[in-house]
């Protein structure tokens, strides 16, 4: 049973992730042009409608896909299918509530909200945004009821769709609304969102009218006499939601925190002035921030795929299973973050200038944070093993000790000239080194369980040194030689992945889940294992 236990978490697991990298991906193509088009300047005006959005998002409903698929997972352990359904229907009437709530109270204070933050530009970004947080709101519910019933598919197409339908009109919207200014074209590239989410809402619809037979079906073969009332799990789901919020929101907060102190503090002492500040904090969020995010949707991925597994687990008592689902997520979660984070900081001049040929600028920030990317990847994973394990409120906690650490750098750092925009890089640094030992060690302790520290974070790091240095080298040589800097990147990208898997195998780095959730991953690990590499 252990075995099927671990390969059907492992291929929800990789279903999520498949589906996270692809939207990361569309994401990522789509803010090429888009940064093109509008430049670090229209970045900023991009970023802070986003930013704000994403905060009000999260207060109102962020919480709720984590904490219905938690629910919904321990019921239908216990097969408890009416209780796991009605989870579905007062989370979908709560979502109506604090979605629209949020809405209005974007669509109404945009203006005083963007005036606050000192860019009164993004008001038509907001106001295009605020009608996206009832659509989301909904969309949530959805994801965590198909979720919880351990079911990825559902989700990961919808996020796909939406990510598609957003890249599309973004990039349509920019372009049609730049010859009236980079304000309206940056809220063009917001009024995407919108549009997307509205077709990843249609496809959930579409999926839940054809499960729905069979959720019916197997709520009346429910043999449960005794039904959780409605307000019951009301209260549950409120509880549940209510930790998982604060922390989500103290970790979206932080881009607030940046984006208010680093446009303030950047002219303070008349360093900069503040179209320079604009520019360089287009800089952190159009690029650093999108580009460093990227390979962290696996984490996120995993962290969504690992929560109502875990939590069934533990409501069922298995402990064995728990302990096996954390080791998996962790070590595939540092396979893949850690060479991410040495590859972009090595390649961080040229990947820019691959990328954003116009406005190459911000190797420097890639440079120094690429780090982060290991930490925020670390605390991602974390934090879906902890409310997974019930300890909701510890993501929370330690989120709030990171950010506390982040304002007192940031003031520290940023005023500083010599520092300046780097401020706000190591203070993220140190904001999430903090909160993801803090997890990491309470997980260690609540599950009673120590995973593999050298095949977790050691025989990743080693790999990745050997591949730094072979792209480093791949690079440079291709400078010298006069080749393209594109076909430069490439190459030593290439390589430095060939290198990186050589010697994992070498040192036996890789697990045979590590390979099965990888593209034809099967035929591959016939041939390592073939070959002695597994």
């Amino acid at each position: 049973m252990g075995g099927n236990v671990k390969g059907a978490f492992v291929k929800q697991a990789a279903i999520l992730a498949i589906a996270g990298l692809i939207v990361r991906f569309i994401g990522f193509l789509y803010r090429l042009p888009l940064t093109n088009m509008i430049g670090d300047e229209g970045n900023t005006i991009y970023a802070v409608g986003y930013n704000i959005y994403t905060f009000i998002l999260i207060v109102s409903s962020a919480g709720l896909p984590a904490a219905i698929s938690k629910m919904v997972s321990e019921r239908i352990a216990l097969k408890k299918f009416n209780d796991a359904h009605n989870v579905f229907i007062v989370s979908m009437i709560t979502a109506f509530f604090t979605g629209g709530i949020g809405a209005i109270i974007l669509g109404l204070f945009a203006m005083p909200i963007s005036t606050y933050f000192g860019t009164p530009e993004g008001y038509y970004a907001l106001l295009s945004l605020s009608p996206t947080i009832l659509v989301v709101a909904i969309m949530a519910v959805f994801r965590g009821y198909f979720q919880g019933m351990s079911t990825m598919v559902p989700t990961a197409i919808s996020q796909i769709v939406e990510q598609i339908f957003n890249a599309t009109f973004s990039i349509l919207l920019a372009y049609l609304l730049f010859a009236n200014g980079v304000n309206f074209a940056a809220a063009g590239g917001t009024a995407g969102t919108g549009i997307g989410a509205i077709a990843g809402l249609i496809f959930l619809t579409f999926a839940y009218l054809l499960a729905k037979p069979m959720i019916k079906g197997r709520c009346i073969k429910d043999k449960n006499t005794k039904k959780e009332p409605l307000f019951t799990i009301f209260k549950i789901l409120i509880r549940t939601a209510i930790p998982i919020i604060i922390g989500t929101a103290i970790f979206a907060f932080t881009n607030l925190i940046d984006m208010k102190m680093v446009l303030s503090l950047l002219v303070k002492n008349s360093a900069f002035t503040y179209d320079q500040a604009k520019i360089l904090y287009g800089q952190l969020t159009g690029k650093y921030v999108v580009l460093t995010t990227l390979p962290v949707a696996i984490a996120t991925a995993l962290g969504t795929a690992v929560l109502p597994n875990i939590a069934s687990s533990v409501i069922l008592g298995d402990h064995d299973a728990v302990k096996r689902k954390i080791s998996i997520a962790l070590r595939i979660t540092m396979i893949l973050s850690i060479p991410s984070a040495v590859g972009m900081g090595i390649l961080s001049d040229g990947i820019l200038f691959m990328l954003f040929p116009k406005y190459h600028e911000g190797g420097g920030l890639l440079t120094l944070g690429s780090v982060a990317i290991v930490f925020l990847a670390l605390a991602q994973i974390c934090t879906g093993i902890l409310q997974g394990i019930g300890k909701t409120y510890v993501p929370a906690v330690s989120a709030l000790v990171g950010v506390t650490f982040k304002i007192i750098i940031n003031f520290i750092l940023i005023s500083n000239p010599k520092i300046n925009i780097y401020g706000a890089i190591i203070s993220t640094i140190v904001c999430y080194f903090i909160a993801s030992i803090i997890d990491f060690i309470v997980m260690c302790v609540s599950t009673k369980f120590i995973p593999n520290l050298v095949d977790v974070f050691f025989k990743p790091l080693f790999a990745s040194i050997i591949m730094g240095c072979c792209c480093y080298v791949t690079y440079s040589v291709c400078v010298m030689a006069s080749i393209g800097n594109t076909i430069a990147v490439l190459l030593s990208i290439t390589l430095g992945l060939i290198a990186y898997s050589g010697f994992m195998l070498f040192i036996k780095g890789f697990y045979k889940e590590d390979i099965s959730i990888l593209p034809m991953g099967n035929k591959i690990l016939k041939k390592l294992e073939l070959y002695g590499f597994i």
